[in-house]
């Protein structure tokens, strides 16, 4: 791989943590986009093997992978909620 791109991907990834109460985090379906998966269905089965490896690794779940909801826009003034994780870093990393 080109410096030059693992220089964009390594500041696009940072350019989408997000921080609450203290905690670095990504969505699920931002890292989707970064890694250009144009569909979640096939996403999720990569996060499905994140996890499995999290387990192996006597790692707890939910210290990294956490189910949330997103409302989304879907035009014409209405909205739908779809689901989301919210990431560690560790998480990323296995995904």
């Amino acid at each position: 791989m080109k410096k030059e791109l693992i220089t964009r991907l390594h500041k696009n990834f940072e350019g989408f943590a997000h921080h609450e109460e203290g905690v670095e985090f990504w969505y699920a379906r931002d890292l989707q986009e970064l890694l250009e998966y144009t569909e979640w269905r096939n996403f999720s089965q990569v996060i499905e093997k994140a996890k499995l490896a999290c387990y192996n690794a006597h790692i707890d779940l939910s210290d990294h992978f956490v189910d949330v909801n997103k409302m989304v826009d879907l035009g014409s003034a209405t909205k739908r909620e779809i689901p989301d994780l919210k990431l560690t870093r560790y998480a990323c990393y296995l995904i």
